[in-house]
């Protein structure tokens, strides 16, 4: 019985062929998952999360990010590591140097902020907002102190990246009724 020579060309032809694109696709989406996504510069939509314009933030000539910027942990997956001690501890010392009996206001006050590889935190954003989630200005004094206390580097730590240290994305919602924190989110 004699080999079809053309069959088996072509099935490792297919098989190389596939191979060569399985392995294209892999390096494809490894490339853009950890080069293309981190990289806002000329795109139209540079406010995805983890995304502070660095002119209009806060703090921003503090502290030096590390490792050219680059950030590690976006969205909401430092939060539960990013806490000098605990939550419950931050909420706690919160608890306890919090003026609520000065306030009166009711709404939602965000910080959106990046910690870098030192556990220094900065280039904030602020955010307030009605309990409706309405664009509201809140109390100055309220803010500035809730600021303050959340730009403190003692209630932050440095994280690690593959076993460097390395900047982060981070952000604290304070929900406030009649001048009572009464949530942290996250």
């Amino acid at each position: 019985m004699a080999l079809n020579w053309k069959k088996i060309r072509k099935i490792t032809f297919i098989v190389l062929g596939s191979l060569v694109l399985i392995v294209a696709a892999f390096i494809g989406y490894f490339y853009v998952k950890y080069r293309l996504d981190s990289d806002t510069e000329g795109k139209p939509y540079k406010h995805y999360i983890g995304y502070i314009d660095q002119e209009k933030a806060l703090l921003n000539n503090e502290y030096e990010l590390c490792d050219e910027g680059r950030l590690y942990h976006t969205y909401s997956s430092a939060a539960p590591k990013a806490y000098s001690g605990t939550k419950k501890q931050f909420r706690n010392t919160l608890k306890n140097e919090y003026s609520e009996n000065l306030y009166s206001d009711s709404g939602y006050l965000n910080f959106r902020f990046l910690v870098n590889c030192e556990g220094n935190p900065g280039w904030f954003e602020i955010i307030q907002m009605n309990l409706d989630l309405e664009e509201k200005t809140l109390n100055p004094k309220m803010v500035k102190e809730l600021f303050d206390f959340t730009a403190n580097p003692k209630h932050w730590k440095a994280l690690t990246f593959k076993d460097e240290p390395g900047n982060y994305y981070m952000y604290i919602s304070y929900r406030i009724e009649n001048g009572k924190i009464t949530e942290i989110i996250p």
